[in-house]
């Protein structure tokens, strides 16, 4: 179990990198534009390199990479007055900010979730989320212990040449934080990467016509393909490629 997060690929690790591997070159980069949990990274080893644009995340992974040991408890106080600080777009403790909204909240989704303390699942069964998330946590780190993380956005990110590409953006007309998310976008930013020379592959549930789906998985989500954020979807993972 790795660090939750909205729309982790950890279930499906194991049958999207034997693709996305299979022509990797000894010294070549492996990078993660969208790193999020670091749920397909953490399984890969050579070099690489994780990027996201949510500067809270990047100074969680750079400081629990550098020695950072985060809370082991987070109370619905603590995860207040991390929300507070967010939304005031504090940037002090950033590193902590991060963690709080992402280890402290339902389903790993930055404070949009809302507080996930101890409680009991519909099994009967308590569970202490916050310690949970810090156990994952711990245990993941040594798979991370080389990334290079990088804060910004994929279109500035700077590339090593004929570097690997995985991008698990978005989903278009999923979760409400994609509404913004230029989806057109990020299909032409792809191929302009393969005409500089790099090897490109993107998760998606569909994508345009010039790319190549690579494997398709039945994959349960909270990521609701009709904007719908609650309850779980059984739906069509695909892995795309040009």
């Amino acid at each position: 179990m790795e660090m939750k997060y909205m729309g982790s690929k950890d279930k499906y690790a194991k049958y999207l990198l034997p693709y996305i591997l299979a022509d990797r070159k000894p010294s070549q980069y492996y990078v993660e534009p969208f790193v999020g949990g670091c749920n397909m990274i953490d399984k890969v080893s050579g070099n690489r390199i994780g990027s996201d644009c949510n500067m809270y995340l990047i100074a969680m992974w750079q400081n629990l990479q550098a020695g950072w040991l985060p809370p082991q408890e987070i109370t619905r106080e603590i995860y207040n007055r991390a929300r507070v600080a967010y939304n005031d777009k504090c940037e002090e403790q950033a590193n902590y900010i991060g963690y709080i909204g992402f280890n402290g909240s339902y389903g790993g989704r930055f404070f949009d979730g809302g507080y996930a303390g101890i409680t009991t699942d519909k099994y009967g069964k308590q569970r202490n989320y916050p310690l949970e998330a810090y156990n994952n946590v711990i245990k993941q780190l040594p798979k991370l212990a080389d990334v290079k993380f990088i804060h910004s956005d994929y279109r500035q990110l700077q590339i090593p040449a004929n570097s690997l590409i995985y991008c698990d953006w978005p989903y278009e007309n999923t979760k409400k934080y994609s509404m913004n998310f230029d989806h057109e976008s990020k299909w032409d930013w792809l191929r302009e990467q393969k005409e500089k020379g790099h090897t490109v592959f993107a998760s998606e549930y569909s994508a345009p016509s010039d790319f190549k789906e690579v494997v398709a998985l039945n994959a349960k989500s909270s990521l609701r393909a009709n904007s719908v954020i609650s309850g779980n979807k059984t739906s069509i993972e695909k892995l795309f490629t040009l």
